[in-house]
């Protein structure tokens, strides 16, 4: 009744014809609307058991072609869903997730997944509020939208923004049968930690009580790595229905590039230098002051370079500090394509991999899958126990480590790795253990036996 009466309002204010459904949007006229997607047939998997095709829907932020994180692995994830054999519909924002004036199709169908794409403010990353206007604007309009589509099997919540799965698990289970909880980070704890929210404030408090109800109301969550597991059992989730499974690397297209690197070190005036690699998303939990003044102790070896690649609130900050302290040594490049990837993880002789000390178990930096993929080494700037760490632990050799605050630890591991050379253990545990076609199964796994689960009661 809450939602029945939240969406009326959102509709007559916004002046939307909120209850027409897509059908005939989304599908020719002569489609068969019961099937929604196409012909339900029995799909045989290989261990001999027969799986029914089911609907699923995925809601989060930035999807295809968009080249954030959560973009491409949702990419991934709905593409194997539809080789299994299910009919995948994602809901996105129309505008580019680093760059608010990029913009999408508002429909399309990418390689068998239906994209309905939604609108937002798109004020950008300027500020908190205009962040906070932007995800607000973009959940009123999935909102608008879920409860104009027909009913799903599932629906897959990803976190981005951190309310989406709350408006998910309010469609459960009169738009959706079963929720999939996909936990990329944990807030309102991030905020939390990051000090933008006091953790008794009334806000702090309503955040907390939502992501409780959604991680409540799921019937299979999915945290990355052992310590978020943690954390969400702290908050009185039955540990059985949390499934670890860290992101995996792009296997399929991202790999060394000898050819790529050589070209992209030439283009950006990179050749014959030790470029140390920052790439990825510039954010507060993923703090960059202590490489940053490694910079500018090194600005003076004119043989060592430092690129930052992406973007992220904290990317224009890197960028003003490297020109208001004039540093030669620092280069600064937006995100690159997929296609280009490759290249641009190649080039650099040390990547570095940063997660903020009171983040662990709340974010998840996934950059680090991706340089194993492709066979470099790395720098890690980060607390002693993470996901990082116990990545590290496997390699044995592979990687350098720093803690926060320490720029002479940073420098001389700058160094070290300068005079080294690449461990080979690198290629075989990122291959084996993150490799794509390993854990999208586990994850679609885990999503096909949602189905057969009962459905869950939150508690009153």
């Amino acid at each position: 009744m809450f939602c029945h009466q939240l969406i009326s309002d959102i509709g007559r204010v916004a002046n939307v014809p909120v209850w027409t459904p897509l059908y005939t949007e989304l599908f020719p006229k002569n489609s068969n609307k019961r099937s929604f997607l196409g012909n339900c047939m029995l799909q045989h998997k290989s261990d001999g058991t027969t799986i029914l095709p089911m609907k699923i829907l995925l809601l989060n932020q930035a999807f295809y072609p968009d080249v954030v994180s959560t973009a491409q692995h949702a990419s991934d994830l709905t593409l194997a869903l539809v080789e299994a054999g299910h009919e995948v519909l994602v809901v996105c924002n129309s505008r580019g997730y680093d760059d608010p004036k990029i913009r999408f199709p508002q429909r399309e169908t990418w390689k068998g997944v239906k994209i309905v794409r939604v609108g937002s403010t798109g004020l950008g990353k300027g500020s908190k509020w205009r962040r906070a206007a932007d995800f607000a604007t973009f959940m009123a309009s999935c909102i608008l939208r879920l409860w104009s589509l027909p009913r799903f099997d599932v629906v897959i919540a990803m976190t981005s923004p951190p309310l989406i799965p709350f408006v998910a698990s309010l469609a459960v289970p009169s738009r959706a049968r079963r929720l999939v909880f996909w936990s990329m980070d944990l807030n309102p704890d991030q905020a939390i930690a990051a000090g933008w929210l006091q953790e008794k404030s009334t806000v702090a408090r309503l955040l907390s009580r939502m992501s409780l109800h959604s991680l409540q109301r799921a019937d299979c969550i999915i945290a990355l790595d052992r310590f978020m597991k943690k954390r969400i059992e702290d908050k009185g989730i039955d540990p059985d229905k949390i499934l670890v499974v860290p992101p995996w690397s792009h296997d399929d297209c991202v790999r060394f590039d000898q050819a790529g690197r050589e070209e992209f070190r030439t283009t950006h005036k990179l050749s014959g230098k030790f470029v140390v690699m920052y790439s990825g998303n510039h954010s507060p939990c993923h703090p960059l002051e202590t490489l940053l003044q490694a910079a500018e102790r090194l600005a003076q070896h004119q043989d060592v370079a430092f690129c930052f690649v992406g973007g992220g609130s904290e990317f224009c900050k890197v960028k003003e500090r490297a020109r208001d302290g004039a540093l030669r040594n620092v280069l600064c490049l937006p995100y690159e394509p997929m296609e280009q990837l490759s290249a641009s993880l190649s080039a650099a002789d040390l990547h570095v991999v940063v997660l903020g000390d009171q983040y662990v178990g709340i974010v998840h930096p996934c950059k680090v899958y991706n340089v194993l993929a492709v066979k470099r080494p790395f720098l890690y700037i980060g607390p002693n126990e993470s996901h990082v760490s116990d990545i590290i632990e496997q390699l044995n050799e592979a990687a350098y480590v720093s803690s926060h605050g320490d720029v002479e630890g940073v420098v001389a591991n700058i160094l070290r790795a300068k005079r080294d050379t690449v461990s080979a253990s690198v290629e075989v545990v990122g291959q084996q253990l993150f490799s794509r076609k390993w854990l999208v199964p586990e994850i679609i796994s885990a999503i096909e036996q949602s189905r057969r689960t009962t459905p869950k009661t939150v508690p009153r």
